[in-house]
């Protein structure tokens, strides 16, 4: 509820252009972000465990690194759009692991190969991380695509500093994705002797890791433009949830 209605305050405030209204919403992202950190921290304490441990907590988790990215581009591009970002998917994020806590016990027993503290807090939680800031590059890509059909506010200042946000999140997203599906293949290897088994999990991250350098390399060799960046940043929220 603190996410959504943050968003909606960001929304008001590009309605309005009015800045007290803009710093509310900024505040508010806070707060719910903070309340979102509390709960992370003590469900951490209370299972004696990294915060990545199944479908659940995968869904809590990208809501908060999303939101943490988000909050921390703010503060590099006051125009509300990294803070759109973040509410939108804290609020996504947080209302799919609402249902998904209706399957059951949220905390249940690690399965015996899973069980390792060290490859929770290592790979899973890089990798997680890449993810989300994979989807935090799609939602961002979704507000330039939202705003240039529906509206007239996509000026080039607009445009420009959606341009650069994207792109300085994809190449955060690539890094930690890939580090991360390394170090999930040596703990394969560990566990089961190989360090990849094309399963699809592997399959799924390792899609992530090239869309990702796809969109790097078409911006880099002039491939694609502002706009078809922004086209497969947001199909990397496809490719990502499918993952």
């Amino acid at each position: 509820a603190l996410y959504l209605t943050a968003l909606l305050l960001v929304f008001a405030a590009w309605a309005t252009r009015r800045a007290d209204v803009a710093a509310a919403a900024r505040a508010l992202a806070w707060a719910a972000f903070f309340v979102h950190t509390s709960g992370l921290l003590a469900r951490t304490v209370l299972q004696g465990r990294p915060p990545v441990t199944n479908l659940y907590s995968s869904a809590v988790f990208v809501g908060w690194a999303s939101a943490l990215l988000g909050l921390v581009a703010e503060r590099f591009h006051r125009r509300g759009f990294a803070v759109a970002g973040a509410c939108a998917i804290g609020f996504a994020t947080l209302l799919i692991a609402h249902h998904l806590s209706a399957a059951g016990d949220t905390m249940e027993m690690m399965r015996a190969v899973l069980d390792s503290n060290f490859w929770l807090a290592t790979h899973v939680v890089t990798v997680t991380i890449g993810y989300a800031a994979t989807f935090l590059a799609g939602f961002l890509a979704l507000i330039y695509v939202l705003r240039g059909v529906f509206t007239r506010s996509l000026d080039n200042a607009t445009a420009g500093a959606l341009t650069r946000m994207v792109y300085g999140v994809v190449c955060f997203a690539t890094l930690f994705s890939f580090v991360g599906t390394i170090l999930g293949g040596i703990w394969a290897d560990q566990s089961w002797g190989r360090f990849w088994g094309w399963d699809p999990k592997e399959n799924g991250a390792l899609m992530i890791v090239i869309w990702n350098a796809i969109i790097l390399h078409c911006r880099w060799g002039g491939l694609a433009r502002t706009r078809g960046i922004m086209m497969l940043a947001i199909f990397g929220n496809v490719i990502t949830s499918w993952s």
